[in-house]
């Protein structure tokens, strides 16, 4: 069966004999002057400033993670020093510390390993921390980097961990629930 077409459509599927008619379109030009380019271009500029200053106290560091921030670093101040009463006034009672060897201590087990003498730090570098806050609690994990000497024989023993630290709030002030110890 044959179909009188006109000239400006185009048949698709000839092969198969199928007389679907199916028109071309050409696209039409679109026009702008420089004038509507630069009001676009303010309007988009504008927002683009404005979608930046509502999302700039996201990357502002709260004043929870500041605090944390602080805690975690009188604790390390407090290792380096093996100052019993620092270290036991950052610790919750509760607190479970673990360490790299799967060793788990309690508050008063930590604190008399910590600060027995047996060894002493040389240095600790707590390197790329992260802190967030959720609620009540504050995740805080970084890389442990620390050289300390046995006081038996001198040896200096290097180790390099990753941490993980639990800290809770108790009213206003933030205490060390929990820590985790992974060799590198």
């Amino acid at each position: 069966m044959t179909r009188a077409h006109d000239d400006h459509a185009t048949l698709d599927k000839v092969a198969r004999d199928c007389n679907t008619r199916c028109k071309i379109k050409k696209e039409e030009t679109m026009t702008i002057n420089r004038r509507e380019l630069s009001v676009s271009g303010l309007a988009l500029s504008t927002l683009a400033v404005s979608a930046l200053a509502l999302a700039t106290p996201a990357f502002a560091a709260s004043a929870d993670e500041e605090a944390v921030a602080k805690k975690v670093e009188a604790f390390r101040l407090a290792q380096v020093a093996s100052d019993p009463k620092a270290l036991g006034a950052l610790c919750w009672d509760d607190l479970s510390y673990s360490h790299s060897n799967g060793k788990v201590e309690d508050k008063a087990t930590f604190v008399t390993n910590a600060t027995d003498g047996k060894s002493k730090f040389l240095s600790i570098a707590y390197q790329d921390p992260t802190i967030k806050v959720v609620g009540p609690a504050a995740i805080v994990r970084f890389h442990w980097v620390a050289e300390q000497e046995m006081a038996a024989d001198g040896k200096k023993v290097p180790t390099n961990l990753h941490i993980l630290m639990n800290w809770q709030k108790q009213g206003d002030d933030w205490k060390l629930l929990s820590r985790a110890a992974t060799k590198l």
